[in-house]
């Protein structure tokens, strides 16, 4: 199912399976990302893609706080999300859009690793599973403390 689809990396679309990060990236010794989780709804009137502005807006500012900087404008971004989601066929989807730091060199000081972008589209239903609404959830309350805000930018 997956592997018919396609993800834009760094301007271009590829093909889902040749979508890959190198072992020695950034990201994978530091975790040195931000992400977005984007959904887009059929509706009577087509797609529609839920607070686009705003996520890609997020997106944005948890990448300065994190002293990232985006090598593509806004609404090239915005483009591409669409691009993806119409190049892939999808009518609902989820939208994955990551900005991480890539090669260049690994250390704490990650100044000197390119800056990757990706934009992943894949259906996906119901967050909670199809019978959610019929069947209901179990759920509770965490016995864990949120962090205090001056821990690390959780917010990011």
């Amino acid at each position: 199912m997956y592997n018919k689809l396609k993800i834009w990396m760094n301007g271009e679309l590829v093909d889902w399976n040749d979508a890959k990060i190198h072992v020695m990236s950034h990201v994978a010794h530091y975790g040195s990302s931000t992400f977005e989780g984007i959904r887009c709804y059929d509706t009577a009137k087509g797609s529609a893609i839920l607070f686009l502005d705003e996520h890609v807006r997020r997106l944005w500012e948890s990448s300065k706080i994190y002293r990232i900087e985006i090598p593509y404008s806004e609404t090239e971004i915005k483009d591409a999300i669409i691009s993806t989601i119409k190049t892939n066929g999808h009518k609902a989807c989820y939208i994955r859009p990551l900005v991480y730091r890539g090669q260049g060199a690994l250390g704490v000081n990650p100044h000197r690793a390119s800056i990757e972008v990706a934009i992943a589209t894949w259906e996906w239903g119901s967050y909670l599973g199809d019978d959610v609404l019929e069947n209901g959830v179990d759920i509770k309350v965490s016995s864990w403390h949120r962090l205090a805000p001056n821990t690390l930018p959780s917010w990011a």
